[in-house]
């Protein structure tokens, strides 16, 4: 048993890598090459909740969890989010139409779907459009040709069930896989036993003018979500160079409150089409041809009717929509000791959204204020090529991608946008010998503005105009080192970057808009795997990052960059005690908040401790049980901070902002049957 568990260990580095290499998020499929290691089993390993952000940010010390909700939460990487963050899922983008982040890329996958992520940090992507400082990309379970098939039912504490359910099977030429899952949850605790509505009652006793952001009595005890999904994978070998891949995923999302925000989610529909065709081996310049096109749509209407803000204004609701088509065609081949990829990239995102009171357009359909983002368009077209060269111990890879970006918007007597870029990288990894590799890169990459950044207006004929149309494109110019070494029952990881962030886009609250400002971010990372004995081995990993502006925004004074976390320590033991049994015991420490932007929101954070027990037994071939409990001693903390960049609720004569608590003690139980 210790050779396997050696194998299994040895591979699996928590938290960072090098580039490229994917944190340790689950069970690894052993795979050597620093640039192709990839994380397995997610659907195994974070069976507590569907919600993807919670999962990386318990298993991986990199990522920050931005907390919204008790599902459909955000992740902060290497201090960066939204669009500085390029997220795929299955190859496709997709983008959430709330500008308010309550529907963030990564909610629109779930857990129990998911095969294996790639956590690439750093700007080294230059396949796709607008991969700032981080790069997420998310591949889903793939058919079989083996009829098989699970089903798993889960509760948990604050009333939580989930029912999940997964068939595959097929032929040597066409495979078939149907998921579908169904999962509901009520107001978590925190640590003091509050619930949603009362973490507000806490806030508004000390806060006048808040009053009307507090459930209506009807309304104070219903469920937090609902959500549905449903996958649906087709895999067709055409012949032995020709095969054809076919997707949709269907995710909905009902009643989701969000407690420090002034509205809730009334529902959050998300639609992924996907489509890939590979060709094969058609001559010395093309030994691998691959077309991929997808679509993706998110349809979010918010609103205050569960509020008591509706005795005075009525139900206001502000729907949005938005969807993304993209396409892209990658030639790869062989010439030397080159490996060589060309490819063409495309992608359109329409973002529209308006306001509506009492169900009628407000405050009317004619007055230009009535729309939030009008029917705004991003045009991008990309050419990009990668070659990748050996030479005894040494890999040398180069990356070029030249992006020309449109966005125009429908709202009159606003100009439109065009952005043109040229990215690249370098980087290089010498491979000492069989227990050691060293790394080091440069690179530059871009993103552009967003709708909301350029064009975004608050509601009302008197609303605020918060986008700012004259932004500039953000360009990370970053340095990236580091080192791996795998010794006989250690390994060790450690990683040091310097981001220097030109332009880079951040929210004014003295303002109330965007602006460009220069800023840099810099930070490290250590990670590893330490086998004790046959049956004990534990996982750790450290993260810390420092961010500061070169000057302070307009009118204001603080340097400190906002939504940089401070240190993170994740700690785990795993023990197994045969091949049918085994427990994990994982410590996760966050240092206080003792750096952050007062000026535009955030405050003071304490430090937490937090630990997660869990154990699984499997009963013959087919069932398998787990139980666990997060936060065992029932800790009080919270985890994200309070930017102003999201409309939180506010009030008081300093303005200071609505804190969210993380979940109190959580016991859940995972009952899977497989075939």
């Amino acid at each position: 048993m210790i050779n396997i568990k050696k194998g299994i260990c040895l591979s699996c580095i928590c938290a960072v890598s090098l580039h490229a290499a994917p944190v340790d998020l689950g069970t690894i499929d052993v795979e050597s090459k620093l640039d192709t290691e990839v994380v397995k089993d997610i659907s195994g390993e974070d069976i507590k909740s569907a919600d993807l952000a919670e999962a990386l940010f318990k298993q991986s010390p990199s990522v920050s969890l931005v907390r919204r909700s008790g599902i459909a939460n955000d992740v902060i990487v290497r201090g960066q989010k939204k669009d500085n963050i390029n997220v795929t899922i299955d190859g496709a983008k997709i983008c959430g139409a709330c500008p308010n982040r309550m529907d963030p890329p990564v909610s629109h996958v779930l857990t129990n779907n998911i095969d294996y992520i790639e956590l690439n940090e750093g700007p080294f992507n230059v396949e796709d459009f607008g991969s700032l400082s981080a790069d997420v990309k998310i591949h889903t379970k793939k058919p079989k040709k083996e009829f098989s098939g699970e089903l798993s039912l889960n509760v948990g504490s604050f009333d939580y069930k989930k029912g999940a359910f997964t068939l595959s099977g097929g032929t040597d030429a066409v495979r078939f896989l149907l998921s579908t899952s169904y999962e509901q949850g009520g107001q978590y605790e925190d640590g003091n036993g509050d619930t949603f509505a009362q973490q507000q009652d806490r806030y508004i006793a000390t806060h006048p003018g808040t009053g009307g952001m507090g459930y209506l009595p009807l309304y104070r005890d219903m469920d937090a979500f609902t959500k549905k999904t449903v996958l649906a994978k087709m895999f067709w070998d055409i012949t032995d160079t020709q095969s054809l891949e076919l997707s949709y995923t269907k995710d909905k999302s009902d009643d989701v409150l969000y407690p420090n925000t002034p509205m809730d989610a009334d529902y959050d529909d998300g639609d992924i089409y996907n489509l890939t065709y590979r060709l094969k081996d058609l001559g010395k310049y093309s030994k691998k041809l691959t077309l991929s096109a997808y679509q993706s749509e998110v349809d979010h209407p918010m609103s205050n009717q569960y509020r008591k803000s509706t005795a005075a204004k009525g139900v206001i609701k502000h729907w949005l929509t938005t969807k993304m088509q993209g396409a892209k065609l990658k030639n790869e081949f062989e010439l030397s000791n080159h490996a060589l990829t060309l490819g063409l990239d495309y992608s359109k995102r329409n973002w529209d959204g308006a306001y509506y009171k009492n169900g009628n357009p407000f405050p009317n359909a004619g007055h230009p204020n009535f729309h939030s983002i009008w029917d705004a368009d991003t045009k991008n077209i990309a050419f990009f090529a990668k070659d990748k060269i050996s030479i005894d111990k040494w890999e040398f890879n180069f990356g070029l991608r030249y992006d020309n970006t449109d966005i125009s918007t429908a709202r009159p007597g606003v100009k439109d946008n065009s952005y043109d870029g040229l990215n690249g990288n370098m980087y290089a990894v010498y491979h000492a010998d069989k227990s050691s590799k060293y790394f080091a890169g440069v690179g530059v990459s871009s993103r552009v503005p967003d709708g909301r950044e350029l064009y975004f207006h608050s509601k009302g004929p008197t609303g605020t105009e918060i986008g700012n149309n004259d932004l500039n494109k953000v360009q990370n110019r970053e340095f990236d080192m580091g080192a791996e070494y795998m010794w006989k029952d250690f390994t060790l990881k450690s990683k040091f970057f310097y981001s220097d962030l030109k332009d880079h886009i951040a929210y004014n609250a003295t303002t109330k808009r965007f602006e460009n400002v220069d800023a840099t971010i810099w930070g490290l990372d250590v990670s590893g795997t330490y086998i004790a004995t046959e049956s004990i081995y534990f996982d750790y990993g450290l993260s810390y990052q420092r961010g500061k502006k070169k000057d302070a925004l307009m009118l204001q004074n603080d340097k400190d960059l906002a939504e940089i976390p401070p240190l993170k320590l994740n700690l785990a033991l795993n023990y197994d005690y045969d091949e049918s049994l085994n427990f994990k015991a994982e410590g996760i420490y966050g240092a206080k908040w003792s750096k952050f932007d007062a000026d535009n929101g955030e405050q003071p954070l304490d430090s937490y401790t937090v630990l997660n027990i869990k154990g699984t037994k499997t009963f013959g071939k087919n069932f398998e049980l787990t139980l666990g409990v997060d936060n065992v001693f029932d800790k009080t903390y919270a985890v994200s901070n309070t930017y102003k960049d999201l409309t939180l609720i506010a009030g008081g004569g300093d303005e200071d902002v609505m804190l969210m608590n993380e979940p109190g003690r959580y016991v859940y139980a995972n009952i899977k049957y497989t075939f």
